[in-house]
């Protein structure tokens, strides 16, 4: 059985991933963690998930654990990122929102521990970025356009998942997303330069995750879109990811859990 912890247990994932980690025979729940200060602190993690006391009550810090989940801020990973070298644990993370220095310092922990990094754990969503980087690749001189949405809740804009797909089709293209992001557009910004990529966010309600990429070309236009129906799917998908990485060394994503076609690599 996994021993596993979970960094922001009281937000909208890491409720879920509680719900669905209790139901899974593969983990045990062994922490439950948010920031200091958080008014759930205290309460048993089950119970602040809705599905009843299961034992552990939220702290600050996760011990003695074969993973730490975490979907938290970017802060709160970085504090995750600690307690999992120190205590030689997997850490599977989520988070949106983290700067190049953060990011690097997660590859370097690869070096020592498990390190398996993805903006968005569906299946779905790598489909989208492999069929996107062929379409990038067929139609090289195509203004392509990225537009997310998300809840109204949701602290950072563009979307991880908005900006990693836009780094790998710019890659597909030989530049550096730096180079050629357009992040919204307003006023008299003048035509759009040839291989400029936009990325575009919405907020509001209860979205729990759209993305589209519209490849326009002058005589026909190309879109392709995910739409997440559930926050399960991602939280089942982290689940998947610390089953993967919690007896490994190294610095993983999604294309090292799953191929396009969904076949587990062992």
């Amino acid at each position: 059985m996994i021993r596993i912890a979970i960094n922001g247990a009281a937000g909208r994932m890491g409720r879920r991933i509680v719900a669905l980690a209790a139901e899974d025979a593969r983990f045990e729940i062994a922490g439950a963690v948010e920031a200091a200060g958080h008014p759930a602190i205290g309460a048993d993690c089950g119970t602040v998930a809705g599905i009843g006391p299961v034992g552990v009550a939220i702290g600050k810090d996760a011990q003695d654990v074969d993973a730490i989940i975490d979907f938290s801020t970017p802060i709160g990973t970085e504090t995750a990122m600690h307690s999992a070298i120190a205590g030689k644990a997997a850490l599977v993370t989520g988070t949106t929102g983290l700067d190049e220095d953060l990011l690097k310092r997660l590859r370097d922990a690869g070096k020592e521990i498990g390190v398996f990094r993805a903006s968005n754990f569906s299946l779905g969503i790598a489909a989208l970025r492999d069929i996107a980087q062929r379409l990038a690749r067929t139609f090289p001189d195509a203004d392509i356009e990225i537009v997310e949405a998300h809840h109204r809740a949701k602290i950072d804009s563009p979307s991880g998942t908005a900006i990693d797909i836009a780094r790998s089709i710019a890659e597909t293209r030989g530049v550096q997303i730096e180079e050629v992001a357009q992040f919204g557009r307003n006023g008299a910004v003048g035509p759009r330069s040839n291989d400029e990529i936009g990325v575009h966010s919405i907020r509001g309600g209860g979205i729990v995750g759209d993305h589209r990429i519209i490849f326009a070309m002058p005589h026909e236009t190309i879109a392709i879109e995910h739409r997440a129906i559930s926050r399960d799917l991602f939280a089942a998908g982290a689940l998947e990811a610390a089953a993967f990485v919690f007896d490994k060394i190294g610095f993983f994503g999604m294309d090292d859990l799953i191929s396009i076609e969904g076949e587990m690599y062992a």
